[in-house]
C-alpha cells in the first residue's frame, strides 16, 4: 500500500506540465518569481526544491531581482519620546512600502545590505545577519564588548566576488587608558569571514582618522573597502583609503585636483558613496550661518578603476543642493534622494551634467517627522534566498539574549500607541457599521412614510441613501497595526482622521432624519430610537477625535 502511494505521488510529479518542459524554460519562469513564492514552491516536489535550492539558481536569481531603495531610521529620543528603529523600501515605481520589516529590531542599527542579507547589531547584543525576504537570522558574537563611542559607520559587511565569502569589518579605535575607545584614530581593522571560527586583527599601515570615517561613511565595491582619511599634503587635505578583503592590503588614491572655495562660503564637506557599483566622492561647502546647511554647488566625482590606471571623472555638478546626503547610495536611476529643510525626503530627476535640484522633477517619497533630520541612511537592496544555514555550525555564532527588542521595558509606551491605533481602528470599525444599520432603518422607515404620503422632506432621504452607499473600506478585515512601519503607521493614522470626518457628516444627517421622524410620527421616531439615541453612540465621534489626536 505504502509503495502505491510512492509510486502516484511520483507519477504526479512526472506528470505535472511544467515539469514536461525544457530546463531552460522552467529557470526563465521561476526567475521572474518573487522570494516569497519560491519558498512556497520548494515544498511543492522534489526536482522544484532541488532547482530552487541550486547555488546557481540562487545567484541568477540574485541578478535578476529588482533593486529597491531601503531609507533607514535609526531609533532615537523625540521630546523624550522614544521612536524604534525602522526601515521603509521604495520600489521601482518610487512607491514606498507600509509594512515592517520583521527582521529589524527596535535597537538595531544598521550597516551593511548586500545580496538581500542585512548586517545589523545593537549596542548590547550580538552582531546579526538577516536575509531581508525569508526572516532567517544569523547571531554572531562581537569583535569587542562594551567599545565606547561605537558607531554604525564603524562596521562593514561586504561580498567579495571571486572567493565568493562575506565579510564583516569593524573599525577599532585606539586604546584609550588601557580600553578600546572609537573617538579619534585606529590603527586596527577587525575582520570575520561567515564560517569561520574568531574575528581576525589587521593592523594598519599608520594610525588613521575615525573622525573622517564617522563623517564621510564607508562603501565596499568589487571586493574592497573604501573610506576617506585625512592627508594634508593632498588634494582638499584628504585622501581615499582602500582595503582588499581578499589579499588583506592597504592603498591610498588621491583625491581629484581641488577647486578654489569661495569666501563667502564655509568650510568644505565630503563624503564617500557608492553610485551603480563605482566609488563616488561627494563634495560642497557648508553655509557660513549654519555648519549642516549646504551652499554653492555640490560635486560628485566617480572614480574609474581601469587596469592600466585610476581616474578621476565629474559626473555631476548640481546647484542648490539637498542639506543632507544620505549613504551609502543616495543616487539610484538617475535619481538624487535629497532630503530638504522640510520633513520630507524626495527623489529628483538627474538630467545631464549640471543641474539644479530647484528645476528637477521630484517625487515625495514621504514624510519622516517627527524624527530628526539627519539621521537617515539609504542602501540599494534587493529580496533574495541566499541561506544563512550554512554558517550556523560556526564557534562564533551566539544566541541573542533572552530580553531583547520588543520585549525591553522602555518600549511598553510604543507597544501601548500601537494597540491604542489598533483599538480606535476597531471601535471605528463598529461604529461605522453601527450607524449604517441606522441609516438603512431610517431610510425604510422614511420611504414607507414618503408612500403613506406623509410629508416627508425629499433632500433628507436622498441624503440617507448616499449615506448607506459610503460602506467602510474592508468591512471584514482589520489590518494588523503592529505589521506596520512609520509610512504605514502614519497612514493608518490619516485614514482614521478621514473616517471620522465622514462618520460626523453621516451622523449629522441621521439626527436630521430622526429630528424629522419625531415630527412626522412619534412612534416611528421610537422605533429607531432604541438603534441611535444612546449617550455611548452619539458621543463615539467625539471620544474618537480626541483619541486621535492624542495619538
Amino acid at each position: 500500500m505504502a509503495s502505491e502511494e510512492i509510486k502516484s505521488k511520483k507519477q504526479r510529479n512526472d506528470e505535472c506540465i511544467i515539469n514536461c518542459l525544457p530546463e531552460d524554460l522552467i529557470e526563465r519562469i521561476f526567475l521572474r518569481l518573487p522570494v516569497s513564492t519560491l519558498l512556497r514552491c520548494v515544498s511543492v516536489c522534489k526536482h522544484w526544491h532541488n532547482f530552487i535550492r541550486d547555488p546557481q539558481f540562487v545567484v541568477s536569481h540574485l541578478q535578476c531581482a529588482p533593486r529597491d531603495v531601503l531609507l533607514f531610521f535609526q531609533q532615537e529620543s523625540v521630546s523624550g519620546e522614544p521612536y524604534p528603529s525602522d526601515a521603509i523600501l521604495i520600489d521601482e515605481a518610487w512607491s514606498p512600502s507600509t509594512c515592517a520589516v520583521p527582521v529589524i529590531g527596535p535597537d538595531d542599527f544598521l550597516f551593511g545590505s548586500c545580496n538581500g542579507l542585512l548586517g545589523l547589531y545593537t549596542k548590547t547584543s550580538t552582531i546579526k545577519v538577516a536575509n531581508l525576504a525569508t526572516g532567517e537570522c544569523l547571531h554572531l558574537e562581537k569583535p569587542a564588548k562594551n567599545v565606547k563611542g561605537d558607531h554604525f559607520s564603524f562596521y562593514s559587511f561586504a561580498f567579495h566576488p571571486v572567493t565568493k565569502e562575506y565579510k564583516i569589518t569593524h573599525f577599532l579605535g585606539d586604546c584609550v587608558e588601557g580600553r578600546p575607545h572609537n573617538k579619534d584614530r585606529f590603527s586596527t581593522i577587525q575582520v570575520y569571514t561567515l564560517g569561520d571560527e574568531k574575528w581576525k586583527d589587521i593592523r594598519t599601515p599608520e594610525a588613521l582618522s575615525l573622525i573622517s570615517v564617522r563623517n564621510s561613511g564607508v562603501v565596499n565595491v568589487d571586493g574592497k573597502m573604501y573610506w576617506l582619511t585625512e592627508e594634508m599634503l593632498s588634494s582638499w587635505q584628504h585622501a581615499v583609503m582602500s582595503f582588499d578583503l581578499w589579499e588583506e592590503s592597504f592603498a591610498m588614491i588621491q583625491l581629484p585636483a581641488a577647486c578654489e572655495d569661495h569666501d563667502y562660503f564655509g568650510p568644505r564637506k565630503f563624503w564617500i558613496r557608492d553610485i551603480d557599483g563605482k566609488i563616488c566622492i561627494v563634495t560642497a561647502q557648508t553655509s557660513r550661518y549654519g555648519p549642516k546647511a549646504l551652499a554653492g554647488e555640490l560635486q560628485i566625482w566617480t572614480l574609474d578603476n581601469t587596469v592600466e590606471q585610476q581616474r578621476w571623472s565629474q559626473k555631476y555638478n548640481i546647484k542648490n543642493p539637498p542639506n543632507y546626503i544620505p549613504g551609502p547610495h543616495f543616487v539610484h536611476r538617475d535619481r538624487i534622494l535629497a532630503q530638504l529643510c522640510s520633513d520630507n525626503v524626495y527623489a529628483y530627476e538627474l538630467f545631464g551634467e549640471n543641474c539644479d535640484v530647484n528645476l528637477c522633477k521630484g517625487v515625495n517619497l514621504l514624510d519622516f517627522s517627527p524624527r530628526k533630520p539627519y539621521n537617515m541612511q539609504s542602501y540599494i537592496c534587493v529580496k533574495s534566498h541566499v541561506r544563512l544555514d550554512v554558517y550556523k555550525k560556526a564557534g562564533i555564532v551566539r544566541r541573542p539574549k533572552q530580553l531583547e527588542g520588543w520585549q525591553l521595558k522602555k518600549w511598553e509606551t510604543w507597544k501601548c500607541r500601537l494597540s491604542k491605533l489598533a483599538d480606535l481602528q476597531c471601535r471605528m470599525h463598529k461604529f461605522e457599521h453601527h450607524l449604517l444599520e441606522v441609516a438603512e432603518t431610517m431610510g425604510k422607515r422614511c420611504q414607507f412614510l414618503k408612500d403613506k404620503q406623509h410629508n416627508i422632506a425629499e433632500h433628507v432621504l436622498t441624503e440617507l441613501k448616499q449615506v448607506l452607499q459610503h460602506k467602510p473600506d474592508n468591512p471584514d478585515q482589520l489590518r494588523s497595526i503592529r505589521r506596520l512601519n512609520w509610512v504605514g503607521y502614519s497612514q493608518a493614522q490619516q485614514k482614521l482622521e478621514v473616517r471620522l470626518s465622514k462618520t460626523e457628516d453621516m451622523m449629522k444627517v441621521v439626527e436630521q432624519a430622526q429630528d424629522m421622524l419625531d415630527q412626522q410620527q412619534p412612534s416611528s421616531s421610537r422605533f429607531c430610537s432604541g438603534l441611535l439615541v444612546s449617550f455611548a453612540v452619539v458621543t463615539m465621534p467625539i471620544n474618537l477625535s480626541s483619541e486621535i489626536s492624542n495619538l
